[in-house]
């Protein structure tokens, strides 16, 4: 192995380790650069983080408020609540008309997420729906503006059919931690086997993202990848 090779395989492997699949000192520096989100949200998240439940990272924190600005979606659904703080932060992106529906199915998360939501005076505008996504999905009616996916990564090419089926023409379908860490680019045989299962769904998700007639979509290397995708209107 040369030792230029060598070098690119050692960054790869530092990146990998870290879960990041962009230059640590770029997202740093794009980071440093960002404002306060409000004093509620920097509390949820610091809570958040104390407790190890994952949440949005930063650069996709920004990025999600800029797609909402650009859609302006007056329906949002939201698979994957955690303990509420994505849904505050698109609260605090769209106008109060907007009307955020989320599934959780952690049972320990529903109550912290009910009482952010709570303390933000958010609960007319964000309902939480306990229950698996899978079965709660089902059984909604559309058409909502915007999806936001962040659920079971292994589940995502599950949701896929009934997201379609609630996404209105024309509407925003987000799908974060599409990456893995950058497992997702990796031969099967590369990936721990326990993790093989999730790396052959996501895939399949990421293919049928592009590949679907319906969709237009783009594959963004930003925090653990994130995949955007709109939904075409009917050719008249």
């Amino acid at each position: 192995m040369s030792g230029k090779t060598a070098r690119a395989s050692a960054l790869d492997m530092k990146w990998r380790v870290q879960g990041m699949i962009v230059d640590e000192r770029i997202v740093t520096f794009i980071n440093s650069l960002d404002t306060r989100n409000s004093d509620l949200l920097e509390a949820v998240e610091a809570e958040a983080r104390a407790a190890d439940v994952p949440i949005i990272r930063r650069e996709m924190q920004s990025f999600l408020k800029v797609l909402l600005l650009m859609h302006k979606p007056g329906s949002i659904l939201e698979v994957g609540t955690a303990v509420g703080f994505s849904a505050l932060l698109m609260s605090e992106a769209v106008p109060g008309e907007c009307h955020i529906t989320t599934i959780e199915n952690y049972g320990k998360r529903i109550p912290v997420a009910r009482e952010n939501f709570r303390r933000a005076e958010k609960e007319e505008q964000i309902t939480l729906i306990e229950g698996d996504a899978l079965e709660v999905m089902r059984k909604l009616d559309g058409p909502y503006d915007f999806i936001f996916m962040d659920a079971a990564k292994g589940q995502y090419i599950h949701y896929l059919p009934d997201a379609m089926r609630l996404l209105g023409e024309g509407g925003v379908l987000v799908s974060d931690n599409v990456m893995q860490d950058g497992d997702v680019i990796q031969s099967r045989f590369a990936v721990e086997r326990r993790n093989r299962t999730i790396h052959a769904r996501m895939r399949e998700y990421l293919y049928e993202l592009k590949h679907n007639e319906e969709l237009t979509t783009s594959i963004i290397p930003l925090g653990d990848g994130v995949a955007v995708s709109v939904k075409k209107g009917k050719k008249v």
